[in-house]
């Protein structure tokens, strides 16, 4: 008969994803305690990648198995976005990925925990601390070979791509990827419109939009959209572009 020991490591093995971080007290939570982790370890059942996170041994866990870990098993408000979100749904073909940076963003004070922040996952993490969207809108579940994570959509990806511009991500590519979204959805579009906290936000996705010449446009109703007063400028020398009262980068406006 086997033993409560051996029943628990078979039920630890069962709750692990391949591919993604276990964290100890979500196994604390399934009744696992630190003491029979330590010995899981030790026994080289379990493999730390740093404090209060395991994997199992010989796996290979990239980044999103360790944010999997972070939405499912600390229940953080944490997603993917920006840049990434949209290479990662076919959006930005060109944009690099590899060993460029990926996209992270989060409510403020949102905790990041000392493992996924220490953690060499081969690549260098940005988490963005932000409240200029609401935490859930926009947000859809991206398919792994074995768990989902969640990360922006399109319409919220090129929010945050603008929230980021310039000093993290350069207009014009913030432009180039505009023209790609022929398909945004106009409803939800105007949601984040009208819930958007950022000015200069909104004011460059109404005139990316406007330079695409996106369908889609015509369906927003801008009557609701605050664009606030004064002049907002993103580039320094740059054109004016009067209807927007924005300054941007001149060979956005050069034929």
């Amino acid at each position: 008969m086997a033993t409560d020991t051996e029943n628990k490591l078979q039920k630890m093995l069962a709750l692990q994803t391949q591919g993604a971080v276990c964290l100890a007290a979500w196994l604390e939570r399934a009744k696992i305690s630190r003491d029979l982790q330590a010995y899981y370890r030790r026994s080289g059942w379990l493999t730390a990648i740093g404090r209060g996170a395991f994997i199992r041994p010989h796996d290979t866990v990239g980044w999103q198995g360790g944010l999997y870990a972070l939405q499912q098993q600390a229940s953080l408000p944490i997603h993917v976005g920006a840049l990434t979100a949209l290479s990662m749904t076919g959006f930005a073909h060109y944009v690099r990925m590899g060993s460029e940076q990926v996209f992270l963003f989060a409510p403020p004070k949102t905790p990041y925990p000392a493992w996924f922040k220490s953690h060499d996952w081969n690549t260098s993490i940005q988490l963005v601390r932000t409240s200029i969207l609401p935490d859930k809108l926009g947000l859809t579940d991206f398919e792994e070979k074995t768990f989902s994570i969640r990360i922006s959509g399109p319409e919220r990806a090129i929010f945050e791509c603008l929230f980021l511009s310039p000093d993290a991500i350069d207009i014009v590519e913030c432009a180039h990827v505009m023209e790609g979204l022929t398909t945004l959805r106009p409803r939800l579009v105007q949601q984040l419109l009208e819930q958007c906290t950022s000015i200069k936000v909104k004011r460059l996705f109404l005139y990316l939009a406007s330079r695409a010449g996106h369908s889609w446009l015509k369906r927003l109703d801008r009557g609701k959209v605050t664009l606030g007063s004064g002049d907002r400028t993103i580039t320094k020398g740059g054109a004016y572009i009067a209807e927007f009262a924005i300054t941007v980068p001149k060979e956005l406006v050069q034929p």
